[in-house]
């Protein structure tokens, strides 16, 4: 998919249906590039000389990911796991349940990130730090590329906020809409035509 420019249509199929989007740039990739060198410097400085275990949220922040531990000092390990929470469309579901998981001895008296592309309610994420702390971590943290805390329903941590997004639903930079849009460079608001 060719990124689109701000404000063009997109023909997607949402659902099984064909409908007609317009994205509407929210952040660049210069933009996004920097939010990501500030959250790794951050990180770095608090994990000096410590190894790091990030768990990363498949699938939306895979990309996220891959940028951050490029931009890092710190030593790390990588590992994933896989929440369940949007089976189709645009609207989440609830009740977020793990679908892949992380072996104990990964996760016990390590120092672990949990990485998120964008923290919402805040279900998916409270979900896996319950199920993260089962494991034993020396330590647990959150860091989310995206904070939106007008959806939030649960009280959950975030250390590391890359920048704040207002109430709508975002496509791009390994965000998706019914697994379409991840590979745009830039992140966008969906605006129904």
């Amino acid at each position: 998919m060719t990124p689109p420019s701000s404000g063009c249509y997109s023909r997607l199929v949402v659902a099984g249906t064909v409908t007609q989007h317009k994205l509407v740039l929210l952040l660049s990739r210069q933009e996004i590039g920097e939010v990501v060198r500030r959250l790794a410097a951050e990180i770095d400085r608090d994990y000096a000389g410590r190894e790091l275990l990030l768990v990363v949220i498949l699938r939306g922040a895979f990309v996220f990911a891959a940028d951050l531990v490029r931009e890092m000092r710190t030593p790390v390990r990588v590992d994933f796991v896989r929440i369940s929470s949007y089976p189709t469309g645009t609207v989440t579901t609830g009740g977020p349940r793990v679908v892949t998981g992380v072996r104990r001895e990964e996760v016990r008296g390590r120092d672990v990130l949990l990485v998120e592309d964008i923290l919402d309610t805040g279900l998916s994420v409270d979900r896996l730090l319950k199920y993260l702390r089962r494991m034993g971590p020396a330590s647990l943290r959150v860091c989310a590329l995206l904070d939106k805390p007008s959806r939030r329903r649960v009280d959950v941590p975030l250390h590391y906020r890359g920048t704040t997004v207002p109430d709508r639903f975002l496509v791009g930079y390994g965000l998706d809409m019914d697994q379409r849009c991840r590979n745009l460079s830039d992140i966008y608001w969906v605006q129904e035509s």
